[in-house]
């Protein structure tokens, strides 16, 4: 098992994070009961005793870069950082240099500067050459000052002198440089106190006064460096092919050589990465920046701490070199339990390593931020995480925060201020509505969007498949689309809430998987040669067992259909985004495209044509929904299914007649307000689809849990493997949504029917 490599981890919910890192053994017992409880924060008892004046303690969140090998071993890297991106960021670059090796990196002795200085000498050049002869005798002074240092391989091993004029009164100044190898510590005190301790000894010896003995930060021996290579398909994206991306990306480091203006920006982005790190490790991360931007300054004029250039075989090569002393030991690792954990998560064996891994998160950060300067603009893939930002800052709830950050990015204005003015209209737009229809009643109603309707399957899956009945409902929870023209080549396609921003590959052997279904819309439509942008606002989550891929489907046809005054009409939206669905899932049923098109509660079998009964529901129906955070891909559970069914058909047959039977049956509980049977069957159906093997072991808890908590039946909905599950809750179902989120689920109440 790769250490580093957790596949889908940004997918997980918080506590899913956790127990992964500690199924991977990169978290001890302990240290994973203090990560789920939150308990290895900084208390305010433990800060009041590292400053003064304490009043509290900031927070900061603390994120994992993944996929990170450096000099062939994989690493896990904690980051500290309120900045929305960083850390996605930095976890892709390394992705993208995996199969070139990953990051080699090298570095020097972990050496710290001593100044002392010399002022009122009566013969300066004397002075200077005095210094030098007598330098053993200073070094083995401050050594005597620090002898376990020494013990341990480190201490005083130089001596430097030099010489400066002052530019306020014209006299020499002498300068001692020590150099002290500190070892695993940051050495400040430890270079201090030495600078201190032999200050008298260079005053008799130099006849002048010292005045400063102070360590310098500019750490120009201890110095990193770290190289990358990126092969050219790996760059391609975007609308881009990967000469494009490296030449724009050298060019763009070009400029940052010989500006300093460019300069200033790049080489903070370059921080961006390894500030994180030295927060996460307890590292001075203030240290760091004035020795990085120093060491940028050091040929006289302020330039790029990096270097990319083109290899023999066309391949993209970065190299960072940049100042890097830092500590593994000391102060911070005792008081604050979050640094010592994440010193145990990052598994260094040095002072030297941990500054070799810092180096290369610099690289990889810098490679991101060009990379996407030189493609969509750095402030495109901003975009999304920075509205996320703002509104969490505003206050807005969760049942809200996917239509407020929407409607933000749509507005072009991602102010707070703004986001309190779209959260105001929200809340009043929505009235008394449940939380799951307030999330797409500002656009469900334009006239410029299509809509496609997400569903939940309340008894019938896979069954449905092989003929037999399915019973479905529409979720409050609808996809939108508009269609914008647009002054670029080609069709750009955005949908903030999932982060994509991607322009559509002109060759189909390019295409995404998401981008397949959209491109066999547009050539059907005779729109595949039209410029134009397709922007999509989902309410409902990906590969979540709710219909997502046919209301994407459905949504994008009326968007095109509105702007383009094709004239469809729902049989043909519905015929369209049916082959859509065989492009995403194989040998679909044909369910989730009729939901999505008609939005109407319905009884439905396969067949040619389908057969349709609308369902009327006796009032209202309370669902609760909880999302696993496992994506459930139905082509993969479909295709597993009917592996199952070729080795033993009779079995299967059996239990698909079984599941028929439950839907039929359903029909009269929904329509005849019989809750309590329509949960029994509910109850059923899941031990039938668990027999089928397309339950989980996040979707039985989460069944449990809803079960455990007053709901009358809960099932899994959807293709299964993960995904999303539905429980009946016609008492008290927030406390079913409580318990589910307590958990670690995502879940919320709707209502279906009436």
């Amino acid at each position: 098992m790769e250490r580093s490599r957790i596949p889908q981890f940004y997918k997980l919910s918080l506590q899913q994070r956790v127990r992964a890192v500690h199924e991977r053994g990169l978290v001890n017992e302990e240290d994973y009961r203090l990560l789920s409880s939150g308990e290895h924060t900084l208390s305010p008892s433990r800060a009041d005793k590292m400053i003064e004046n304490v009043v509290g303690v900031l927070g900061l969140p603390m994120g994992l870069g993944l996929n990170f090998k450096v000099n062939g071993r994989d690493y896990v890297v904690p980051m500290a950082v309120e900045e929305p991106s960083i850390v996605a960021a930095i976890s892709s670059a390394a992705k993208l240099a995996r199969p070139s090796g990953g990051f080699e990196v090298e570095s020097t002795e972990p050496i710290l500067i001593g100044q002392i200085q010399v002022v009122d000498m009566a013969h300066p050049a004397r002075a200077q050459s005095a210094i030098m002869q007598r330098k053993d005798e200073i070094i083995n002074l401050a050594n005597s000052l620090h002898p376990k240092m020494v013990a341990r391989g480190g201490g005083a091993q130089g001596l430097e002198v030099h010489m400066h004029r002052s530019p306020s009164t014209g006299m020499e100044m002498l300068v001692v440089h020590l150099l002290v190898n500190t070892c695993d510590a940051m050495g400040a005190n430890l270079v201090n106190t030495m600078c201190e301790g032999v200050a008298s000894l260079v005053e008799s010896i130099t006849e002048g006064k010292v005045f400063l003995r102070i360590l310098s930060n500019l750490t120009d021996r201890a110095v990193v460096r770290a190289k990358a290579i990126y092969k050219l398909e790996h760059l391609a994206g975007k609308g881009f092919d990967g000469e494009q991306v490296r030449d724009g990306i050298i060019l763009a480091n070009d400029l940052a050589v010989v500006d300093p203006y460019r300069a200033a920006t790049h080489n903070k982005g370059i921080m961006n990465g390894i500030d994180a790190v030295a927060l996460a490790t307890g590292n001075d991360w203030r240290a760091i920046e004035a020795a990085a931007h120093a060491y940028a300054a050091r040929n006289g004029q302020y330039s790029s701490l990096t270097r990319w250039y083109k290899d023999a075989e066309g391949n993209l090569v970065g190299e960072l070199e940049v100042p890097m002393k830092v500590g593994t030991v000391g102060g911070p690792l005792q008081s604050n339990p979050s640094v010592a954990i994440n010193h145990r998560m990052l598994d260094v064996n040095s002072a030297r390593e941990l500054a070799e891994i810092m180096g290369a998160v610099g690289l990889a950060q810098n490679f991101s931020a060009l990379r996407a300067l030189v493609t969509d603009g750095i402030q495109q893939g901003h975009m999304t995480l920075h509205a996320r930002s703002v509104a969490m800052a505003a206050g807005t709830p969760a049942h809200l925060f996917g239509t407020v950050v929407d409607r933000l990015i749509e507005s072009g204005d991602i102010k707070i201020w703004k986001a309190h003015e779209i959260l105001q209209e929200v809340e009043s737009q929505a009235g008394a509505a449940t939380p799951m229809v307030t999330d797409t009643l500002d656009k469900a109603g334009s006239h410029e969007m299509g809509v496609g309707h997400g569903k939940a399957i309340l008894l019938g899956e896979h069954a449905v498949v092989y003929g037999s009945h399915a019973l479905a409902a529409p979720v409050p929870l609808a996809i939108q689309a508009k269609i914008d023209e647009s002054s670029s080549d080609g069709v750009d396609i955005i949908i903030p809430r999932w982060g994509v921003e991607q322009r559509l590959h002109q060759r189909e052997e390019q295409r995404q998987s998401f981008e397949k279904p959209i491109a066999l819309i547009l050539e059907k439509l005779g729109l595949i040669e039209r410029d134009m942008r397709i922007e999509i606002f989902p309410s409902v989550p990906r590969a979540m067992g709710l219909g997502s891929s046919a209301a994407v489907a459905v949504a994008i046809i009326r968007a095109l259909d509105i702007h383009y005054h094709l004239g469809l009409s729902d049989e043909e939206v519905n015929g369209l985004a049916y082959e859509c669905e065989k492009v995403a899932h194989g040998t679909p049923s044909g369910i989730d495209n009729t939901l999505a098109t008609y939005g109407r509660f319905l009884l439905y079998k396969k067949g040619e044509p389908p057969v349709k009964r609308y369902v009327q529901p006796q009032g209202e129906i309370p669902l609760v929904i909880g999302m696993s955070g496992v994506e459930s891909l139905t082509a993969k559970m479909v295709a597993r299914v009917n592996q199952a069914w070729t080795r033993n058909p009779d079995m299967y047959e059996r239990i698909f007649k079984e599941i028929d039977g439950l839907a039929l049956a359903g029909v009269d509980a929904v329509e005849n307000g019989k809750l309590e049977q329509l949960g029994e069957m509910m109850n059923v159906c899941q031990g039938l689809l668990n027999a089928l093997q397309v339950s989980c072991w996040e979707v039985e808890e989460m069944v449990q849990i809803a079960r455990n908590n007053g709901a009358l039946g809960a099932k899994l909905t959807g293709g299964g493997g993960g995904g999303s599950f539905i429980a009946l809750c016609p008492d008290n179902p927030q406390r079913v949504v409580s318990a589910l989120n307590e958990a670690g689920y995502r879940a919320m109440e709707v209502v279906i029917g009436g």
